[in-house]
């Protein structure tokens, strides 16, 4: 008796869909890039369009695998815009890395002003709380279920630079916050985690080619590295099975005064 052979046909897998904050420019820029050259769908979101544009156009995205989204991430009503916005393109979310951040004038502490000191916290600490908030409620629905959140901390989430009060404080609560979304998300197959880089090549550190401040008061030149490294890293942690995490990656360039800083 002869057998009859059956195709097996093996179920397509969708596409997973990431949403980037501050994403037209710098590290949000580089992680989108790498994260749509690996295959996500990839939401680009910021708070003006032309840069956002530009950089689907440079990834040579397409509208069914890539949206354009203008957002305030300090603005609950904005956020939840957005995450409507991912919602209705794609059906689901599968990765937030929240991004967005700004920092404040290198001066003495007194010399800051509140609204300074405000519009710190709230883009790097309150909009990613904001976004983390929307993307936990949107994970724990979903079928499948889960998803995975990865916060850019920053070398100061962990040591300071001179004159960097605002900046250092968001990240260093910035921290708290990953560990409190590991936590909480632990139940609901939600991983969270976050990378802290050290002078990536962006516009952000093109004075450390000239001279960075150093905590003994004198000015060095410092190393960078290639941006496009920290959108590897970050596919890295993305492509990771939910029951697996990087809590805490250090991305730096090698020869950066961080080690021993101070």
């Amino acid at each position: 008796m002869g057998f009859v052979r059956t195709a097996c046909r093996v179920p397509e897998v969708a596409p997973r869909v990431a949403l980037i904050t501050g994403a037209g420019s710098g590290i949000g820029k580089a992680v989108a890039t790498a994260l749509h050259a690996a295959g996500f769908r990839v939401a680009l979101t910021g708070r003006r369009r032309e840069p956002l544009e530009q950089a689907v156009a440079e990834m040579r995205g397409t509208v069914a695998n890539t949206l354009v989204h203008v957002a305030d991430v300090t603005e609950p009503m904005a956020v939840s815009g957005l995450f409507d916005a991912v919602l209705a393109r794609f059906g689901r979310l599968d990765l937030l890395f929240n991004n967005a951040g700004v920092s404040a004038p290198a001066v003495p502490m007194e010399e800051l002003s509140f609204e300074q000191w405000n519009a710190v916290i709230n883009t790097n600490l309150t909009g990613a709380f904001l976004c983390t908030q929307q993307a936990m409620r949107i994970m724990k629905q979903q079928q499948p279920r889960g998803g995975r959140i990865i916060n850019n901390g920053s070398i100061s989430a962990q040591t300071p630079r001179p004159l960097s009060a605002p900046y250092t404080a968001s990240k260093h609560a910035l921290t708290g916050l990953t560990k409190s979304t590991a936590l909480d998300g632990r139940d609901h197959d939600i991983a969270c985690g976050q990378i802290d880089i050290g002078n990536a090549e962006t516009s952000m550190t093109q004075a450390m080619a000239q001279g960075a401040l150093q905590p003994d008061g004198s000015r060095k030149v410092e190393a960078r590295m290639d941006v496009a490294h920290v959108g590897q890293a970050v596919v890295q942690m993305a492509n990771l099975p939910l029951d697996t995490n990087v809590l805490f990656m250090t991305i730096m360039a090698r020869a950066m005064p961080f080690v021993g800083r101070g």
